[in-house]
């Protein structure tokens, strides 16, 4: 079902350009469909800022038949901020303070990057305790995507994250373990995720939490509920990102090792590149390692030679559960979005689960 268009966001028009189904709000009016509006608590940082916005709303626009999504863009005006980011947030994004008044039917929060494993001390901290503790009371489901999903099970739950060995980071095969909760109805029982994260949350730590794990995967749990089963939906990996979104870490990771803000060469991330763009990799590093050692002109990175080939195993799925996620909203909020449950809903036990 489509998205509306209902403020001047360069991502409508990339999207539109993309094929997304996006509508003007003139024609919208003309549609006797309802509306769910769904707030995107963007805190990424800025050279991720509109990439995170398009695969967010990508998977909402795709997502579900059944209504006319308007997604309302914010963050946490105590992240730092480049000009050019801070341009693109005042002319696009809303304040809190709007979207508070106003209300909303779900929110996603997304991950930030930070340094090291301790949250508490960043600056997003207490304020994103301050937005979840609105959306708790006054939204109907809040997804919480990676170091958003860590946040909440420190501040909520009392489990913290565990600093790991090596970053995990590649496209990992997950099983479905809960196949009667409605968020996976349809869902292939085995599917890919992109992970990319040094920290985890252990499945026996959301189980203590009393929290229900529906994926879990050798990299551990990728989606699970509150105890109620839909007030917060956790996801630990990745499935909004865009087919290249690791090829560019990728290329980040390269590019800082060149500038010598990285110790040593970076891994591939793991199911991601085929035996020939391996190759072409590896031979890439060659002559990156040569031109560092002789003093010479960095080769350019082979980006265009493998974009076109990489593949995609996780974004059909991805679009699935968010569908599911928002048919399950549909079916439970209140028609003002302010209030978050139509009449005769248990908030404790809003789909009758448990």
């Amino acid at each position: 079902m489509p998205l509306v268009a209902h403020n001047k966001l360069p991502t409508f028009e990339r999207l539109r350009a993309e094929g997304t189904s996006v509508l003007p709000p003139g024609r919208a009016s003309q549609q006797d469909i309802r509306e769910l509006h769904v707030g995107l608590l963007n805190m990424m940082p800025d050279a991720a800022l509109a990439a995170t916005e398009r695969q967010f709303f990508r998977l909402i626009g795709e997502s579900n038949p059944i209504a006319q999504f308007y997604v309302h863009p914010f963050t946490l005006p105590e992240l730092e901020r480049s000009p050019e980011a801070q341009r693109h947030i005042d002319t696009f994004y809303e304040p809190f303070d709007r979207i508070r008044a106003e209300g909303l039917d779900a929110l996603i929060v997304t991950g930030a990057n930070v340094a090291g494993p301790e949250l508490a001390n960043q600056p997003f901290w207490e304020p994103l305790i301050g937005v979840i503790d609105w959306a708790t009371e006054n939204v109907t489901s809040t997804l919480c995507s990676c170091l958003a999903t860590h946040a909440m099970l420190q501040f909520r739950y009392g489990k913290l994250r565990t600093p790991q060995p090596d970053k995990i980071w590649g496209v990992f095969p997950h099983r479905v373990v809960d196949k009667q909760h409605p968020l996976v109805n349809d869902v292939n029982t085995r599917f890919d995720v992109p992970h990319s994260r040094w920290n985890a949350v252990t499945r026996e730590q959301f189980e203590a939490a009393g929290l229900h794990v529906l994926v879990d995967s050798p990299v551990g749990v990728h989606l699970a509920t509150s105890p109620d089963g839909l007030r917060v939906v956790f996801f630990q990996g990745h499935p909004e990102y865009d087919t290249i979104s690791l090829l560019k870490e990728y290329k980040r990771e390269v590019s800082l090792y060149a500038q010598g803000q990285r110790s040593n060469y970076p891994p591939f991330p793991v199911n991601y590149f085929h035996t020939r763009e391996r190759a072409l990799l590896d031979e890439y590093s060659g002559r990156l390692e040569a031109a560092l050692a002789q003093g010479g002109a960095l080769p350019e990175f082979p980006e265009r030679l493998i974009e076109p080939r990489l593949e995609n195993t996780w974004h059909d799925t991805a679009e699935a559960v968010v569908g599911n996620w928002m048919g399950v909203v549909y079916q439970v909020t209140h028609s003002d979005r302010r209030i978050p449950f139509m009449d005769g809903i248990d908030p404790d036990n809003p789909l009758g689960l448990y």
